[in-house]
């Protein structure tokens, strides 16, 4: 029988974050084999990884991997209980196999992924993220993730706080310049997250629900009360282009250079190259975006220890 040492279990806690005492017992109960005593833990820990799962994760990172030929992306959120956790390496190398699993396995949604085989593994999805979930003893949640193809342009921003994706249709894809002009598209959809490519992509929907809010707006203003109808719809006609110039990418001003707008920066990029360029569509994910968050309560928390 092996013998256990401190040193032992101080490695199997590093690895698996449980208890001293529960490391000790599984090292005891494989005789000193790490692998068996994991298993040991996990199946031990597996109720645990489940009641996590009530606890709210709105931290997490977003990030995006590219094809061999980078022709595909994959850009995906998880979410994590605590930003600590999110800047773990063992954490973002996990989030990268989960990328190369979407890459490999094409799942349509986080459903279908979940029955997926894990990269390089043959547990599922579903497996391995209560096995992280177990291990890193914080509740771990793949909230989106979406798949393009293409000519694109991909970008990170602060370490996984904002993901972007681009696409082109261009005939100077190779040509020197459009690199950098790619790029300068998804910073400014980091810089300035919008819906739309242009106008023409706002639901009719969304355009009658604008204008009837700012044609109220105009005919609540004691100014405008002896307005004729023309007019007020003249007025609520310009206001209209306001919210395009906010909510459509291609005639928002450009970041770099606000004396022109997107769409002007396209096409002076496309002519200096001998070409045509047209942005056809885009993602942006926001880390927690639209997520509950963690609200501590102190007072709660000093309580709990007293009792």
């Amino acid at each position: 029988m092996a013998v256990i040492t401190a040193k032992m279990v101080a490695e199997l806690r590093g690895m698996t974050g449980c208890g001293v005492m529960d490391c000790k017992k599984a090292l005891v109960e494989t005789d000193g084999n790490y692998d068996e005593a994991i298993k040991v833990l996990r199946e031990k820990g597996l109720a645990k990884a489940d009641a996590k799962q009530s606890r709210i994760a709105s931290e997490g990172l977003v990030d995006i991997m590219l094809s061999d030929d980078k022709k595909t992306a994959v850009m995906m959120e998880v979410n994590t209980e605590t930003d600590f956790v999110a800047k773990n390496e063992k954490f973002q190398s996990y989030v990268k196999g989960l990328l190369r699993t979407v890459l490999s396995c094409r799942p349509v949604d986080v459903d279908a992924l979940m029955a997926c085989k894990y990269d390089g593994t043959d547990d599922t999805v579903e497996i391995t993220l209560k096995e992280q979930t177990f291990i890193i003893g914080e509740k771990l949640s793949i909230r989106r993730f979406v798949v393009r193809e293409g000519i694109m342009s991909t970008y990170i921003h602060g370490k996984g706080s904002m993901g972007v994706i681009v696409n082109f249709d261009t005939d100077v894809a190779d040509k020197e310049g459009f690199a950098e002009y790619s790029k300068n598209i998804a910073l400014q959809l980091a810089a300035n997250p919008c819906e739309y490519v242009d106008r023409n992509a706002v639901p009719q929907t969304v355009i009658d629900s604008e204008l009837e809010i700012i044609m109220a707006q105009i005919k609540n203003d004691p100014k405008n009360a002896n307005k004729p109808e023309p007019i007020v719809q003249k007025m609520a006609m310009g206001k209209m282009g306001k919210y395009y110039e906010e909510h459509c990418l291609i005639e928002q001003s450009y970041v770099k250079d606000d004396s022109m707008s997107v769409a002007q920066y396209t096409e002076a990029s496309a002519k200096e190259m001998g070409g045509s360029i047209k942005i056809t569509g885009f993602e942006c994910f926001t880390k927690g975006e639209g997520l509950e968050k963690k609200e501590d309560n102190f007072g709660e928390e000093i309580a709990k220890m007293l009792k």
